[in-house]
């Protein structure tokens, strides 16, 4: 069993962060190495409970209290082996899951939570390094083809799952490099493009097919694509940004967030010369609190963004768990990014109520205090400010998948919340053609694409064998409409 006195002897500690006039300067990632002997001190805080909450906040169902106790052990191939029983891509999630998990730990209701998320990367990590992820093509052939469009997370999950069952899987991917907002939505300097590369490779490896520069339903009608495979897995995901419809919204200099993100990641990579958007030398104001505005924010510094502020329409929350969130829920607290660390502001129960331009271009941004509400924004007389900008950035989330062109063309239903439907197996209206990650689920985070990638696969495998042995993990949100 587990040490019953560990979270007693060691206290929780994570990876020191790089200085910030250090990392500011680059685009690498900004924590320090974390020893595997620090390692296991974390895991042996981890009392293997009889009742592991973690368990119920974690989407992919990741068997935590067992892999840390077998870090706890120095039984790290182990460890590996249990954690990707469950999660095809916990390096991934443990540089950008929010940790649901560690909110639901039973040691975080009188003490701070167990690093669960420091110890599935490292787990990850060292596997990697010492060859441990080496590729796992099946040993039967099936016969059967399955398309999967989109190559985010939930779409990888899926093609790793489905080729692993024996399937022929194609991956398609409208973009010119595989890993959909997981290469262009993230920050280098969050998860490096080398951590998803290397997962890549494994994936070849194990005979799936990736093609690029490919938009389905354009480039490759419905009809053909239906026509070549027995089954279809749309991982399109929720790419319809919400917009902030005020006057003046079309002046020069106010863009969506993910057509900054996209620029500013491609110039990193070295796929464009130089970013077609760029904070240099600019006074920046993102809007939205959340995690894709944190990431402009993050991104404008390094690019040497003269200030940045991000504005958030929610009241500031509590430096500690609301009443609202009770454990073992997610809890409603102040979040400090690595990001807002290194400089700018933050303004909470602000409302932009005007884009005030000059020449046709962004001059300032007009702001009035208040509260939100379930019934709108309830502003507080006397609290207009102005606010100068030179590049606006909206990072307001994202209503749901695009669901003209290839999902019309294919006769996939849409529910009332804008997403594509899909029933308890996560396929479509449409015999075939399934369903998953955000664009059944909305906007969502990380491991729950990874969770209803692997659990679209379950029913792709059923649908095509008669009965699979894949686990399904993640139940659906959004049913066919009756």
């Amino acid at each position: 069993m587990a040490d019953p006195h560990g979270f007693l002897t060691f206290r929780r500690e994570t990876p020191k962060r790089r200085p910030v006039p250090e990392r500011v300067q680059d685009w690498q990632e900004i924590y320090q190495p974390f020893t595997a002997r620090q390692t296991r001190e974390q895991a042996t805080r981890c009392m293997d409970c009889g009742v592991p909450f973690c368990h119920r906040g974690c989407p992919v169902g990741n068997l935590i209290p067992e892999w840390n106790d077998l870090v706890r052990l120095d039984r790290w191939e182990e460890a590996s082996e249990r954690l990707h029983s469950t999660n095809n891509f916990p390096e991934f999630t443990g540089r950008l899951c929010p940790a649901p998990c560690e909110a639901a730990c039973v040691v975080g209701l009188d003490d701070e939570p167990v690093t669960i998320k420091l110890i599935e990367q490292e787990i990850a990590d060292r596997a990697i390094a010492n060859g441990g992820i080496a590729p796992r093509p099946p040993e039967i052939e099936t016969g059967h083809r399955v398309a999967v469009v989109g190559s985010g997370p939930a779409g990888l999950a899926a093609a790793q799952q489905l080729r692993r069952a024996g399937h022929a899987v194609t991956v398609f991917e409208r973009a010119g490099r595989i890993g959909g907002l997981l290469r262009y939505g993230i920050p280098e300097y969050k998860m490096e493009s080398s951590v998803l590369d290397r997962r890549l490779e494994q994936l070849i490896g194990e005979g799936v097919e990736f093609v690029t520069d490919c938009a389905v339903g354009t480039d490759l009608p419905a009809a053909e694509l239906r026509a070549r495979f027995d089954a279809v897995v749309l991982a399109t995901g929720a790419t319809v940004a919400r917009d902030l419809d005020l006057p003046g919204r079309h002046a020069g200099g106010i863009h969506l967030a993910m057509e900054y993100l996209v620029t500013a990641n491609k110039a990193v990579e070295g796929t464009i010369p130089a970013p077609t958007i760029s904070a240099e030398g600019k006074r920046v104001v993102v809007i939205g609190g959340g995690d894709t505005g944190t990431d402009c924010y993050g991104t404008a510094l390094r690019q040497g963004a003269v200030s940045v502020t991000q504005i958030d329409i929610r009241q500031q929350p509590p430096p500690t768990r609301d009443p609202s969130t009770p454990w073992p829920t997610y809890p409603l607290i102040l979040r400090v990014a690595a990001a807002h660390e290194e400089g700018g502001e933050r303004l909470f129960g602000v409302n932009s109520t005007l884009f005030e331009e000059q020449d046709g271009v962004i001059k300032a941004i007009h702001m009035q205090e208040g509260r939100r509400t379930r019934d709108g924004f309830i502003p507080n007389p006397g609290t207009e400010t102005r606010l100068e900008a030179d590049l606006v950035l909206l990072a307001l989330g994202f209503a749901g998948p695009e669901t003209d062109g290839l999902v019309a063309d294919l006769g996939v239903g849409v529910t009332r919340r804008g997403t594509l439907a899909r029933d308890a197996h996560y396929m479509s209206d449409v015999p075939g053609v399934f369903v998953a990650g955000d664009a059944g689920r909305g906007q969502s985070l990380i491991v729950w694409a990874i969770a209803e990638g692997r659990s679209a696969a379950t029913g792709v495998d059923a649908y095509l064998a008669g009965a699979s042995a894949l686990p399904a993990i993640a139940e659906p949100t959004a049913k066919p409409l009756a």
